[in-house]
């Protein structure tokens, strides 16, 4: 079952969270960071993207970076931007995005729960990305950003959450420059945190790592390493934990995450168009842009034209957690076979666009001429992915896009 606990979050008071919340280190580089943090001091990207407050040209792993994040770090708590609560409490993070609501419990998971399988991945991580993470948390001694995890639904944890809601005014609400709201409730009644603790423990058998897969990794890792440093470890110490957002399964909707690629491996358009129907059942559309409407059905767009493409029944197994996927039956009856990219990985010849950009990003990365062909995919459900992770399958790379992102900076978990 799930150990979460509340902790003493460490946060901004109200007058300057808008500016200092911010979107989460990896969706941005450092120019784009530059400019989302132009003009607010108080931004918590100067911590989570410190190469901004240094010269032009630094590595962004290096010494120099790290330093410049903790002296930042120093600096926003000196100065009151952020301060720690007296007592350990869960908090509850909702995000607004086109009239829908979701509604999540941020809490300390355990690390020993990523170690023994309680929290489920279904995407495999990258050792250097992980390592970036755990020498930022090694360097702040904090949790600076929280993962976003799920779990299957449970009444009891729901009716508390709506109570908090409906009956307390919101620390935080605010409205970010992406149009998507933020609202933020800090649990201070010390019986409901104790009962939320106890939901967890009793009636969450599993918790699923949705978004920061490599933030999660490091996490875990970072607590380990601390256990073995500390003689004297019980079990208790706060490295022990690390902050995750927890969202039922039943409020969170997965966006599509599409494909573009770079050319047709030496194939004429006519030729290609002869190879797709080995697998599908092709309809050309026109100019007009066509959105996969069910599981198995995609849209492509080649030659200023979209096309509807259906797998054939035996290109792919609805009983197989894997084989059943969308991005599955593109690698396999496309990608690999005919334009001959078999690692999604590393090849250089395919881009991922998620769906947030909307279906008129990929026609234009085509109509420029960057790309030959694009593929709408038709999302992954939250079913598809819980089964994924409960039998310890691993998704295809860029399958799943969750939007709205996490904002960093609302609370932040201190190690010691």
């Amino acid at each position: 079952m799930a150990i979460v606990k509340a902790f003493k979050g460490l946060r901004p008071p109200k007058a300057i969270v808008s500016d200092l919340a911010c979107l989460p280190y990896d969706v941005m580089n450092s120019e784009e960071a530059a400019a989302m943090a132009s003009g607010k001091e108080n931004s918590l990207l100067h911590i989570t993207r410190a190469e901004i407050d240094c010269p032009a040209g630094v590595d962004i792993h290096s010494a120099e970076v790290y330093n410049k994040a903790v002296e930042s770090f120093q600096a926003f708590q000196q100065q009151g931007w952020l301060v720690q609560d007296e007592e350990a409490r869960f908090y509850i993070y909702a995000q607004t995005m086109n009239g829908r609501t979701q509604y999540g419990i941020v809490g300390a998971a355990a690390c020993e729960d990523y170690h023994n399988g309680v929290i489920k991945k279904h995407e495999l991580t990258r050792p250097d990305k992980e390592e970036d993470r755990m020498v930022l948390t090694r360097y702040l001694s904090a949790n600076i950003e929280p993962v976003f995890f799920s779990y299957k639904a449970v009444p009891a944890i729901d009716e508390i959450v709506n109570s908090v809601v409906q009956n307390t005014e919101p620390e935080y609400d605010f409205v970010a420059e992406d149009g998507f709201g933020h609202h933020f409730w800090v649990i201070r009644d010390q019986a409901l945190n104790a009962r939320i603790e106890q939901l967890f423990e009793t009636q969450v058998p599993a918790t699923y790592v949705a978004d920061g897969h490599h933030r999660t990794a490091a996490a875990a890792r970072i607590g380990a390493e601390r256990k073995a440093q500390n003689p004297n470890h019980t079990g208790d110490e706060a490295y022990n934990f690390f902050m995750a957002v927890h969202f039922p399964d039943n409020q969170l909707q997965i966006i599509d995450y599409n494909r573009v690629v770079k050319d047709l491996n030496g194939l004429t358009e006519t030729e290609f168009l002869e190879k797709l129907q080995d697998g599908f059942e092709l309809e050309k559309i026109g100019s007009k842009i066509c959105k996969p409407g069910e599981l198995h059905e995609m849209s492509m767009y080649l030659d200023g034209s979209w096309y509807k493409l259906k797998a054939k029944e035996g290109t792919y197994h609805d009983e197989d957690p894997i084989s059943v996927l969308d991005v599955t039956i593109l690698s396999k009856q496309v990608l690999e076979p005919i334009l001959n990219i078999r690692d999604l990985r590393i090849s250089k010849r395919i881009d991922f666009v998620g769906g947030i950009r909307g279906l008129g990003a990929l026609q234009k990365r085509v109509d420029s001429g960057e790309m030959k062909v694009a593929f709408a995919l038709f999302p992954v459900s939250m079913k598809q992915l819980i089964d994924i992770a409960d039998t310890g399958n691993i998704m295809p790379p860029k399958t799943t896009w969750f939007e709205p992102k996490l904002r960093s900076g609302l609370v932040i978990h201190k190690l010691d």
